[in-house]
């Protein structure tokens, strides 16, 4: 398809041999008048300029508000210095979730670049802002006796008068990247206290495999001396080796396990050379369950990717009225050229007469198209708009959903480490205890003695993972309200329950 380009120019000659009528005169300062006015109040009323945050102010403010925590963008030495201080001050104990959570915020270059992510929005809205830049042109002509000197000045009317709305919609763009960004912040902080609980719940299974492997080790060690003085048969004797065997395989994936989540918290934090050498809290014990009232309605009021589908969704709005208003111009651009014409004639007389004239012209440039009067523009912003709306409210309808599951989860799992502490694993105890009296009065085989420390050590570490679990459920809740947790709860905590070791 083409378009069809449409010139309207008028021609002042204040030197010359040329001289304009007084309506083609009065047009060009009309033409030149509007453009002037255009020009500055596009200027005027459209061009932003940076902020001395860079953006940041929202995005500390949610994260201080939602997860209370502090984000710093570095952007020179002494930012460096400030917040390695602080990182080193945060790993000098023994590092709680929240304490992992703040190192996370400060020291991660991944959350880094996202605030550089900002940085570029923030100058993408600045640039669509300014008005645009005319083009300027210098052509010469010369012959033997003619000279001729031709200046253009050029400049897009259609971009001057939908500067202002160009701008508006630039700064929402703008605010909906502030909203991405402070949803990096939450994902973080979420990725980071999900690690730190599969971190600490490793360490936690280590320390209990290695007490049951030292009690094992002593008493193979007395099965071995028994069995040396007759008092305990070989079948006996091998099914105790057997035992401390397995634990010792047992405890060796418990460290393997440990190693792999304390790396992947390092990578959460950000930390390398003797940064590495920080030492892990405890899991939590189990608090008072949370009750929780309009999880749905809470949880779209304070999602922050729903507040994101919507500030696009307002920008692609204006975006779509500013495709309806123009779209019956593709393009308008105004021309002034300045021309210095000089010239020399020879006379029949040997005389040489000099000639010079000087001419302003002024054009206005409107392509219209004549093929397509804007359907394609309009029905493309439309259809942009369209999809952007249901995607809203598909969001929407989701997280509902994911509210509702986030809540289930959490209630399940604080049940489950309940009833893994109150009911099984004392019970777990009393069975052991009972069956050590009874072996040692000679009331049943070693047989049952093993079996119930196998089933004690399977309790207690299915009741570790269990408190895991909770934790990471109640990170789950906690962000399916305020956002950023998305894609980390349930698969990981699955993955990370089958790599347990002893379960």
């Amino acid at each position: 398809m083409t378009s069809s380009a449409v010139s309207i120019s008028a021609i002042d000659s204040t030197r010359g041999r040329t001289a304009l009528t007084a309506p083609a005169k009065l047009h060009a300062r009309r033409l030149l008048r509007f453009g002037l006015l255009a020009g500055a109040a596009a200027f005027l009323g459209g061009c932003a300029s940076f902020s001395a945050d860079g953006g940041m102010g929202s995005v500390q403010s949610a994260a201080y508000t939602d997860i209370g925590k502090d984000v710093v963008k570095i952007g020179d030495d002494q930012a460096a210095l400030t917040a390695k201080s602080r990182v080193n001050q945060l790993l000098r104990k023994p590092l709680t979730a929240d304490a992992a959570v703040q190192v996370a915020l400060l020291n991660n270059r991944g959350l880094q670049a996202a605030f550089n992510e900002l940085g570029i929005a923030e100058a993408q809205m600045v640039a669509a802002s300014l008005p645009p830049n005319p083009s300027i042109g210098i052509s010469k002509l010369s012959g033997r006796f003619e000279l001729e000197i031709e200046r253009q000045i050029i400049g897009s009317l259609l971009a001057l008068a939908t500067l202002p709305a160009r701008t508006e919609i630039a700064r929402d763009q703008f605010g909906a990247a502030q909203l991405r960004t402070a949803e990096a912040v939450l994902r973080l902080a979420a990725d980071t206290r999900r690690q730190y609980y599969r971190a600490a719940a490793a360490n936690t299974q280590v320390v209990f495999y290695q007490e049951a492997k030292a009690s094992a080790d002593a008493a193979s060690e007395l099965f071995k001396r028994l069995g040396e003085s007759g008092g305990v048969n070989k079948l006996d004797q091998a099914r105790e080796f057997a035992f401390e065997a397995e634990l010792t395989v047992q405890l060796a994936q418990a460290r393997q396990l440990q190693r792999q989540e304390r790396e992947r918290l390092v990578r959460q934090l950000g930390l390398w050379g003797e940064d590495l050498k920080f030492q892990l809290g405890s899991l939590p014990p189990l608090p008072r369950l949370q009750s929780v009232k309009a999880i749905e309605a809470e949880a779209l009021r304070k999602r922050v990717d729903l507040r994101i589908a919507r500030a696009e969704l307002d920008a692609l709005a204006k975006s779509l009225g500013l495709e309806q208003a123009t779209r019956l111009i593709n393009a308008a651009d105004l021309q002034g050229t300045r021309t210095y014409d000089r010239s020399r004639n020879v006379t029949e007389d040997g005389r040489v007469e000099r000639n010079s004239s000087r001419s302003r012209t002024l054009a206005l440039d409107l392509e219209i198209p004549i093929y397509d009067f804007g359907q394609s523009k309009v029905a493309l912003a439309e259809q942009t708009y369209m999809r952007a709306a249901n995607k809203l409210a598909e969001k929407a309808v989701n997280v509902r959903s994911e509210a509702r599951e986030a809540y289930t989860a959490y209630r399940a799992n604080y049940d489950i480490t309940r009833q893994y502490q109150n009911n099984v694993l004392p019970l777990r105890k009393i069975i052991q205890d009972q069956s050590l009296l009874q072996y040692s009065g000679m009331l049943n085989d070693v047989t049952d003695l093993i079996t119930d420390a196998r089933n004690r050590i399977l309790s207690n570490v299915a009741a570790i993972n269990a408190r895991r679990d909770f934790w990471i459920a109640h990170t789950d809740f906690k962000h399916a309200l305020i956002g950023g947790g998305s894609g980390g709860g349930s698969v990981a905590v699955a993955a990370a329950g089958g790599g347990g070791g002893g379960d």
